[in-house]
């Protein structure tokens, strides 16, 4: 039995360097996250390029963490224009101005104690989940919610990745 690498992974391994890191960095603000799927094509499977995905989401410094963390808006906040973050964030948009007024807040908090914004991969959660995994979260110690972080991006990147070389062209 042969198999043949589906088109979508075709068309990512060809692309001209260049162009595959700013396909890469639409999944992940991380240029060291991006430099290192590019440098490991071509894939023969979706499954290989996720597992590289995972590996550099692994071995990201918390430098590279805090640059993959700047490209993703606020829970609640997403970018204006943006069909990605207004797509993962759904779940806030038809909530009660009451509950996003509490996000933001929330959000505004959680942003002090840690630096930088509330990660979660939002994909098919309501607003009322994200709300309560903030403020279970807002609890951590420094470290503990550093590889939360890692393990949400590393979600969110796969949704990306997928969406990447999935579609059709």
């Amino acid at each position: 039995m042969t198999t043949s690498t589906p088109p979508g992974l075709a068309r990512f391994n060809d692309l001209e360097e260049r162009e595959a890191l700013a396909a890469l960095h639409e999944a992940c603000a991380s240029a060291e996250w991006g430099r290192r799927l590019a440098a490991a094509r071509p894939y023969a499977t979706v499954d290989d390029l996720y597992a590289a995905g995972d590996a550099a989401m692994a071995e990201l410094t918390t430098a590279d963490l805090e640059e993959a963390m700047a490209g993703h808006p606020p829970i609640g906040r997403p970018k204006p224009g943006d069909p990605t973050s207004a797509r993962e964030q759904a779940g806030m948009a038809g909530a009660a101005e009451e509950l996003r007024a509490e996000m933001l807040e929330l959000n505004l908090a959680y942003q002090e104690k840690f630096g930088h914004v509330f990660l979660i991969c939002a994909t098919g959660r309501t607003g009322e989940q994200m709300r309560d995994a903030v403020k279970e979260r807002i609890g951590n110690a420094p470290e503990r919610e550093r590889e939360i972080v890692r393990t949400e991006l590393g979600k969110i990147n796969r949704i990306r990745l997928a969406r990447l070389v999935e579609e059709d062209a």
